[in-house]
Order: structure tokens, then C-alpha cells, then sequence
């Protein structure tokens, strides 16, 4: 079937709407940050650069480390903007973008986030690394496609439907790439991700807006499932970890700890901590 010129929009040049990139210009494996101002902290570890593309905040720097072929993209803040990163890159690498028809050889892309998160339980040391091994989506996005769910990821999302009880928040559970999660978190800590639609009511915050969910912290930090909780709270993973799993992706989230939401106290050397995200997950290429 051939895609419409609305479906699949192009940019003049033929690169994909939003990224701004062609096929060659992307890496065989990809690692996501929601900062554009975090693209130039990964790359400065390649060994060479060989694309510096970017439109609007989506900005894109692929290199080498030694013989592995990198790229590291931008998203922004959200699973809406994870919505158009996840489709273009399938498109780069599946879809002939001068046919617009799917291609015969689909191509699994390896994704890695590394991203900022807080802490809901004071056992999670602040400026520490976590890597996710579900998330729990509380946004809508992956109502709107259809993935195969295991019977892990139905129970899980049935036990916190049930835990948060309430008519306005409808959650979703994707799991991490297993073989993602076996090259990189030998040594690290592992916990379950909440994904929320925003960063102040969505997460607990409290400022003037009255809320709906006046106890939503408390309600994540006693979620009990088969002995795992949710550890941490951020904007992104749920999004990825369902979307790359419809599409045929592999994909996992490095989570720097920034707060202790518990606490309320944030990190005094938050761009040393990212460092150290950015290191683990490249020490394996």
C-alpha cells in the first residue's frame, strides 16, 4: 500500500518531515535525550561526527565509536514528540521513501534512552542510574495503536488500573527489550517507570491548579506487583517501550536520579550524573 503525501509527509529534500534526515544519515543503534543541548554531551564521546542535522527540537549528531555507527536524537519532552521520533525512524530505515511502500527486509533498531527521573523511594540514592525494566504509560498514546501484549504486561496493568482506582487515568505497560536489558544493566539497579503526560499535576506536583488525584504520590510509592514497584517518575519511557514493540524495535531506558520525590530534594550536580548515564550506556559500544 502506498502512503499519502499527509501520511508520510517529506521535506523537499526527501528527508522525513519532523528529524529532517535521510536514511544514510541515520546510525545503527540510537540513543534518545529529550534536551537538544544533551545531543553535543553524547557526541563529544564519538570518535568522529558525521551528520550535525536539526529542525525545530529535534537535533541529530551520528558518528562512530570505534567500529559502531551512532546516532543521538533529540525528542523533547513527551510522549507526543515520542509519537513522531519512533514513526520517523521506522520510516528511515522500512519504509521507501521514494515509493512510500513498506520494504520487503524490515529493520530492527536498537533504541536507548538516557534521560532524567525521580526517585520515589528514599532507597534509590539521589544522582544514582536506573535502568527500566517496564513502563507504565498514565498517557494516551498507545490507545491509539495496537501492539501483541505478554501476560506480564495485561496483569501488570491490570493490578495498578485496580490499585489507582480511579475513572481519569487509563494506563498502559510496555517491557524493556530483553536483550537490551542483558548488554546493559550488569551492576544496575532495575525498576519498574511511570510515564506521566506532564510535570506537575501528572507527577505529583502540587502548585495552585487544584488536583483530581490529591494523594498520587502516595498511591504510586505503596503499588505493589509480585514483589516490584514503581521506582521512578519521567515523561518518555512507556512511550518508547510501546511504540518501538509495535513497530519491531528493540528499546530500554537509562534513568539519571535528579530527585527524591519522597525527600523533596533535587540533585546539586545534576550534569555530572547525566555524564554518568552517558558513559555507562556508551562504555558498551
Amino acid at each position: 500500500m502506498k502512503m499519502t503525501d499527509t501520511d508520510l509527509i517529506l521535506n523537499a529534500d526527501g528527508s522525513v518531515y519532523h528529524l529532517n534526515l535521510l536514511p544514510e544519515d541515520l546510525g545503527d543503534t540510537i540513543i534518545t535525550v529529550g534536551d537538544p543541548d544533551r545531543v553535543g554531551q553524547v557526541s563529544k564521546y564519538f570518535d568522529r561526527i558525521e551528520v550535525k542535522k536539526g529542525k525545530r527540537e529535534f537535533i541529530t549528531h551520528t558518528g562512530y565509536v570505534g567500529q559502531n555507527r551512532l546516532s543521538v536524537i533529540s525528542t523533547g519532552i513527551g510522549t507526543d514528540n515520542i509519537d513522531i521520533v519512533l514513526n520517523e525512524l521506522d520510516a528511515l530505515v522500512n519504509i521507501d521513501l521514494r515509493s512510500r511502500t513498506v520494504k520487503s527486509q524490515l529493520r530492527s533498531l536498537n533504541i536507548i534512552r538516557i534521560g532524567t527521573s525521580g526517585a520515589l523511594h528514599n532507597d534509590i540514592p539521589l544522582d544514582s542510574i536506573l535502568i527500566s525494566t517496564f513502563g507504565i504509560g498514565l498517557d494516551p498514546l498507545l490507545h491509539y495503536y495496537r501492539k501483541e501484549e505478554a501476560a506480564v504486561e495485561l496483569e501488570l496493568q491490570t493490578a495498578f488500573q485496580t490499585h489507582l482506582s480511579t475513572q481519569y487515568i487509563h494506563p498502559y505497560v510496555a517491557a524493556c527489550s530483553d536483550n537490551l536489558l542483558h548488554q546493559l544493566a550488569k551492576g544496575v539497579p532495575q525498576g519498574i517507570t511511570l510515564t506521566a503526560p506532564g510535570f506537575y499535576a501528572p507527577q505529583g506536583r502540587v502548585t495552585r491548579a487544584e488536583q483530581h488525584q490529591t494523594n498520587l504520590l502516595n498511591k504510586l510509592c505503596s503499588f505493589r506487583y509480585k514483589g516490584m514497584r514503581i521506582a521512578n517518575l519521567e515523561m518518555e519511557t512507556a512511550g518508547i517501550y510501546g511504540l518501538a514493540k509495535s513497530l519491531g524495535h528493540q528499546a530500554i531506558s537509562v534513568n539519571a536520579i535528579l530527585a527524591s520525590r519522597l525527600e523533596g530534594v533535587f540533585s546539586k550536580e545534576p550534569q555530572k550524573t547525566v555524564e554518568k548515564a552517558i558513559r555507562l550506556v556508551l562504555a558498551h559500544f
